[in-house]
């Protein structure tokens, strides 16, 4: 790793009020989405420490996962016309299944956060965090609870 690290923030949900999330713009300049296609997730400027714990502002869900869950939901809505009721209910399934993933990926983020300052000490008595340690954790949280308030 070079020492640089991306956020994905995962949809755009900063636009205006009524606009579907990642409607607009392209997500990489340069790229033109294709008709249909599922966005792209948002990625945040922001050049994280060395000391950010692994993974503490990649994309909650994997992208493959986040893939297929977005095609399941796509092919429910588009089945609506033949099979509403079917559609309605593949639909309420998918978002349960995200609703889980999400609840254990945000579970995980929090572990990892909390370990990257409650390590036991050398003698493997209280922690030995430094102040810039725990500023990083905090900064940490800070993100992940903005990020999470802003779905």
């Amino acid at each position: 790793m070079t020492g640089e690290r991306r956020s994905t923030a995962g949809p755009d949900v900063t636009g205006e009020p009524g606009t579907p999330a990642g409607a607009g713009t392209p997500a990489r300049p340069g790229t033109t989405p294709e008709p249909g296609a599922a966005p792209e997730p948002a990625v945040a400027a922001e050049a994280p420490s060395a000391v950010t714990p692994a993974g503490a502002a990649g994309p909650l869900l994997a992208p493959g996962e986040s893939d297929r869950l977005g095609r399941r939901l796509h092919q429910a809505v588009t089945g609506f016309v033949d099979a509403p009721r079917a559609s309605v209910e593949e639909a309420d399934r998918v978002l349960e299944e995200i609703t889980a993933r999400f609840t254990d990926a945000v579970a995980h983020r929090r572990r990892t956060l909390r370990t990257s300052w409650q390590e036991a000490g050398p003698d493997g008595g209280a922690p030995s965090t430094d102040t810039e340690q725990l500023r990083l954790a905090l900064r940490d949280y800070r993100e992940l609870a903005d990020r999470l308030m802003r779905l």
